[in-house]
């Protein structure tokens, strides 16, 4: 299946988080799936894509032109796909990806992680979307949305909508356990038109 990752592309944080993004991105191509990512090179997504191509996976980038023009793009991308802008990048990875993967961030991995997040809640999607913490980071954010939950803000599928984890393994496991890919794949191609 093809497992979008939203992660970090901060030069500044502590190299664990590039080191959990590298481990994903192995684990992801031994278990034969193709990463689609935001298509940079640098920090976590960089780390998750070269650790993929080096395990024998496809990768996917996605990236807008003015990251591109700010040379940080993943030219080694098997595919590398160049948007317009922020949003439409967010609207082509939606649309390629089967599930998606969290890991640790900043504001724009919480973006997308939101965006995913509302749209399941809503029931626009049933792709598994799952967040990896091994360090709680994301702790305050469960918190949070505990909070407006029990305020009336949030309906109690939010909870239902987002596995929390903590290791890759578990990871792995949320995701390959509740997936139902969009589309057809190849083989069920071949068997409906031959």
């Amino acid at each position: 299946m093809n497992i979008c990752v939203f992660c970090a592309s901060s030069l500044t944080i502590d190299k664990k988080y590039i080191e959990l993004a590298a481990t994903v991105g192995t684990e992801l191509a031994k278990r034969g799936h193709t990463l689609v990512s935001g298509g940079g090179s640098i920090s976590c997504m960089g780390a998750v894509t070269a650790a993929a191509r080096a395990a024998g996976g496809r990768t996917v980038g996605v990236i807008p032109q003015v990251l591109v023009d700010m040379e940080v793009a993943d030219e080694e991308s098997d595919e590398l796909i160049v948007t317009e802008d922020m949003r439409e990048r967010k609207g082509v990875m939606d649309a390629r990806s089967d599930a998606f993967l969290v890991l640790p961030g900043g504001i724009g991995t919480l973006e997308e992680l939101f965006e995913i997040w509302t749209a399941r809640v809503l029931g626009i999607h049933e792709r598994p979307l799952v967040l990896l913490d091994p360090w709680g980071l994301y702790d305050p954010l469960k918190r949070l949305v505990e909070g407006m939950y029990d305020e009336g803000f949030t309906r109690p599928d939010v909870f239902d909508a987002i596995s929390w984890t903590s290791t890759v393994d578990e990871a792995f496991a949320a995701l390959e356990s509740r997936t139902q890919p969009v589309r057809p794949s190849v083989a069920e191609l071949g068997e409906a038109t031959g």
